[in-house]
């Protein structure tokens, strides 16, 4: 079972243990967006290629994303390498804002939700226009309706994978070995 924190208990939290440390899973471009102060950007997929190493963070974390469902494949990923005291933010970074939470905002884009959305309807439409002339098109939008059923079942997204991988959705990038530093508190000679 994976541990939780409501968004007005991380504000104690916060207050209460300067040790506690925030990993933030989204892209790079949504945590450009807003993010909780002090918390470290370390996107689902990079996390998952280096979880030995964050899983040997010596200070507690709470994992955050958009609404629960990466930081809770984080936590399961980070967990079977070994790591305790580990919470997700339920309801991630608009369950903290709804609360009043401080973010840092950067420039607006969309958040990956919104724009598997975006995609996933635009395919479904273009399969239905186009299968008025093509019948075969339809097949198109069934493809997507069935990798839709897939995600909310397995709780994964493919389509938002490729999504996070385009320019876009890059950010300023994760530099792990600086973050894995910050996280344990250890100053980086330049």
């Amino acid at each position: 079972m994976t541990a939780a924190v409501t968004a007005a208990d991380l504000g104690a939290l916060i207050e209460a243990d300067p040790d506690i440390r925030i990993l933030d899973v989204r892209s790079g471009s949504e945590f450009e967006t807003a993010h909780i102060p002090g918390s470290y950007n370390v996107p689902l997929d990079t996390l998952s290629e280096h979880a030995p190493d964050l899983a040997r963070v010596r200070h507690p974390v709470v994992l955050v994303c958009q609404s629960g469902a990466r930081a809770t494949q984080a936590h399961a990923r980070l967990t079977g390498e070994g790591k305790a005291e580990l919470t997700v933010l339920e309801g991630g970074i608009g369950a903290w804002e709804r609360i009043g939470g401080d973010v840092v905002r950067g420039a607006e884009r969309w958040p990956m939700d919104r724009q598997v959305r975006l995609v996933a309807g635009s395919l479904v439409l273009a399969g239905i226009v186009t299968s008025l002339v093509v019948p075969k098109a339809k097949f198109l939008s069934g493809a997507v309706g069935a990798g839709l059923t897939f995600s909310a079942v397995s709780n994964t997204c493919a389509m938002a994978q490729m999504l996070g991988k385009l320019p876009y959705n890059r950010g300023n990038g994760c530099d792990i070995d600086s973050v894995l530093a910050k996280m344990e508190g250890i100053t980086l000679a330049a």
